[in-house]
């Protein structure tokens, strides 16, 4: 690497070697899996809505259902995932359950890339 400075230009293999750095030497094999995994969640449409709709407030599976005009099998089915790799919570309210994006760096990360996906249309969020 020629030296990063203002103005510098960087190679592939400076961005491959940065790249490499931040990611495979911070994180682990196993920290590597479950990101890979994540992210494969967040590639499913229906998994994505779901995320989306529990970002600003905790809503119930049958709420949610109504909202993504789904089943409410098919968004527990879902749920049960985006769980499992800790994208939402839950909390039990009586005797429902409410779902919610499980922390500040998720969403976060879902509403800077909502804002980019608005960037090229000058629409906002």
């Amino acid at each position: 690497m020629t030296g990063i400075g203002i103005g510098a230009r960087l190679t592939i293999e400076d961005v491959f070697i940065v790249w490499h750095y931040l990611l495979m030497e911070r994180l682990t094999e196993d920290q590597l899996t479950e990101l890979g995994e994540m992210f494969r969640m967040l590639g499913d449409p229906t998994r994505l809505g779901i995320i989306l709709a529990c970002m600003d407030e905790p809503l119930s599976v049958s709420l949610m259902a109504r909202r993504l005009d789904a089943s409410q099998s098919l968004v527990s089915h879902h749920l049960r995932l985006l769980r499992a790799t800790r994208l939402v919570k839950g909390h039990r309210q009586g005797r429902t359950v409410l779902y919610q994006v499980s922390d500040d760096h998720v969403r976060t990360m879902l509403q800077n890339m909502v804002e980019h996906i608005h960037e090229e249309t000058g629409e906002t969020p």
